[in-house]
């Protein structure tokens, strides 16, 4: 802890050394709060550098005003995906109906690569990396960054975690924040294995970049068989797409998780003899360097924290991309829990407060996963048909609106602790 001066009594106060593991949305989010509320904040992650680059998401509702206070939202504007059409195919490739992005009534596509565009002129659409790059803008000058590192260890105090790196080295924090992603390894050295928190969704999607040879501009097409999906997102007019294959399975495939070329004789054998431009997809996927291959889940957890230590964004409450509400969640908890911080003195009761006050907001997000995945990936020929026949009279309807559980969370005012 660091002694700073300014209390009222004479005594110094005391200036919290917070440690974020991760540096993504919600750590980089939580970074800035923390910062601005007095917090000494360190942020450890595992790759190299930040991640730049990224397939487009979603900020929506409550979100949007989180940016807002953080002074962001004009460079986010600015920096916004122009999707224009949505086109779904049928099996033979034929077109089902192309219809405005705003009109369709779905949350993700892609991995998270299609945003619907939300309200028009209100919810944001942008690549992860351009979020993730205004947000280290924000703070890159007050908060320590540790690159190509990570926790390796904690050990809980009275008096604060001393945390052992990966590097070799040893530190201690006053608290720390595990805000590294649905895979996060924090909430295992916390809590356990990731199987007693994670609820599987039924189905496995890989995510990857393959060269735009179809002419496609700022437009997503989405192919469909029942329990099979294919999309291909060109996010402007660049000569690169962002390709997903999605499929439905029971049971999660653990051996393929572990391996990467499991992942690829996977989904290259879900695919086989599949029409449309899928085979070429295929042979894109296996030559490709950033591929990307999970299981569609949520994490749901009965508490965030334990001690001093907790839990933020998809670590925490991952809705899954069938939602497409990860970074909107990453981004008001990252808010909530550093209000919480800055509103109590005690961590204990600051822990209580932040989960008492987001858990309504993430069970209502979470909730709509069961309307994304049966739009999107219908898994039979009856509902694949009943998706379609709506679709086809979406082109008269008017702009879709925001979802109630998009904006069900009113922020506080942010004040910081003195």
């Amino acid at each position: 802890m660091t002694s700073v001066g300014g209390a009222t009594d004479g005594r110094a106060a005391v200036r919290r050394e917070v440690l974020i593991s991760g540096a993504g949305v919600s750590g980089l989010a939580l970074a800035y709060w923390l910062h601005r509320s007095g917090c000494a904040v360190t942020v450890v992650e595992k790759a190299g550098a930040l991640r730049d680059g990224g397939y487009p998401i979603d900020v929506r509702g409550t979100a949007v005003e989180v940016v807002r206070r953080m002074g962001v939202l004009p460079r986010l504007r600015e920096a916004q995906v122009d999707s224009r059409r949505c086109t779904f195919l049928r099996a033979d490739g034929s077109a089902v109906a192309s219809v405005p992005t705003r009109a369709v009534p779905t949350r993700a596509v892609a991995g998270g690569a299609g945003g619907t565009g939300g309200v028009e002129g209100q919810d944001l659409e942008v690549r992860r990396g351009d979020l993730a790059t205004v947000l280290h803008a924000l703070v890159r000058d007050g908060v320590e960054f540790v690159f190509d590192d990570s926790v390796d260890a904690l050990d809980q105090s009275a008096a604060g975690v001393d945390v052992a790196f990966r590097g070799g080295r040893r530190r201690t924090f006053d608290l720390v924040v595990g805000a590294d992603g649905t895979h996060s390894r924090t909430r295992e050295s916390l809590f356990g294995p990731e199987e007693r928190f994670h609820r599987y969704l039924g189905h496995c999607f890989a995510l990857f970049t393959m060269p735009n040879t179809f002419g496609l501009s700022h437009e997503l097409v989405l192919w469909n068989t029942p329990g099979k999906a294919a999309a291909l997102y060109a996010v402007g007019d660049d000569d690169e797409l962002h390709a997903f294959l999605n499929f439905h399975r029971p049971e999660p495939p653990f051996d393929a998780l572990r391996s990467p070329d499991a992942q690829r004789d996977l989904v290259a054998t879900v695919f086989a003899g599949a029409g449309w431009e899928v085979p070429g997809m295929v042979d894109a996927m296996r030559d490709a360097d950033d591929l990307f291959f999970d299981t569609a889940g949520q994490i749901r957890m009965p508490h965030w924290s334990r001690g001093r230590v907790a839990l933020v964004g998809d670590a925490a409450y991952a809705p899954s991309f069938l939602t497409g509400q990860g970074t909107s969640l990453a981004l008001v908890g990252a808010y909530m829990l550093a209000h919480a911080l800055a509103t109590h003195r005690d961590h204990t009761v600051a822990f209580a407060a932040y989960e008492h006050a987001v858990r309504g907001f993430v069970a209502m997000n979470q909730a709509l996963v069961d309307d994304g995945a049966a739009t999107l990936f219908p898994t039979t020929e009856r509902a694949l048909e009943r998706r379609d026949t709506l679709l086809r009279g979406l082109d008269t309807l008017p702009s879709a609106t925001t979802r109630p559980a998009h904006s069900a969370l009113t922020l506080p005012a942010f004040a910081p602790l003195l």
